[in-house]
């Protein structure tokens, strides 16, 4: 059995130790640090980008493209919607007033199978046997069923003597537009003036009707 060791032993060994050079004495460690401005800013370590942040770009980067794409589909849709409302508007009236006609003008019938096929002979012949306000009436009524359903004339039930020489007038070649003056100013002095009327000029009317306001197979587009 080992002997144990004393105290006095000890501090031989421990003494014996700090002698060697190998094993004790002390040793002086420098160490360089380097000022955080000296060091080299290609030599820090950079964080890692984030992978939520790579998919956050990602993602707005298609939005902007989804969004891009939604507002062209929106603005083509308004467009759409626009252009239906106005041909509703305008392109739906302007058939339908090319399709609902007037039957009337004020009080005098202007459908076509309420006249005779030859106006102009019709009334010649009701002013040969003295029937004057009945030629003119025919003559009138004619010339504004011509203007209505052959020359589409925007004429309505209401219109008066004026306000259709002034529509006719937008359709009509000028020698028509002035027949149509010369027997509009002939049924007024008929109908509300009391001066007679020329025989030869109400003839002429007459004889002119189906040249100055010809009758068309189909009414002419508005």
């Amino acid at each position: 059995m080992a002997e144990p060791l004393s105290s006095d032993r000890v501090k031989q060994v421990v003494d014996a130790v700090r002698a060697d050079a190998d094993l004790g004495g002390t040793r002086t460690v420098r160490t360089l640090h380097l000022k955080p401005s000296q060091s080299d800013p290609d030599d820090e370590p950079r964080p890692p980008s984030a992978p939520w942040l790579r998919e956050l770009v990602r993602w707005l980067a298609e939005s902007g493209r989804l969004l891009v794409w939604l507002g062209g589909a929106a603005a083509v849709a308004l467009l759409i919607v626009f252009l239906r409302r106005w041909i509703s508007e305008h392109g739906d009236d302007g058939r339908a007033r090319a399709l609902v006609l007037p039957s009337h003008v004020r009080d005098l019938d202007i459908r076509p199978e309420s006249l005779p096929d030859d106006i102009g002979a019709a009334a010649r012949a009701l002013w040969q046997r003295g029937e004057q306000r009945a030629a003119l009436s025919l003559l009138y009524r004619g010339a504004l069923s011509r203007l209505v359903h052959g020359h589409a004339v925007p004429i309505r039930a209401a219109s008066t003597e004026g306000e259709c020489v002034s529509l006719a007038s937008r359709r009509l070649p000028t020698p028509s537009t002035a027949f149509f003056e010369r027997l509009v100013r002939a049924w007024q002095t008929s109908v509300y003036g009391a001066h007679p009327l020329d025989g030869a000029s109400v003839l002429a009317l007459c004889d002119d009707f189906d040249v100055q306001l010809p009758a068309q197979t189909e009414p002419v587009a508005a």
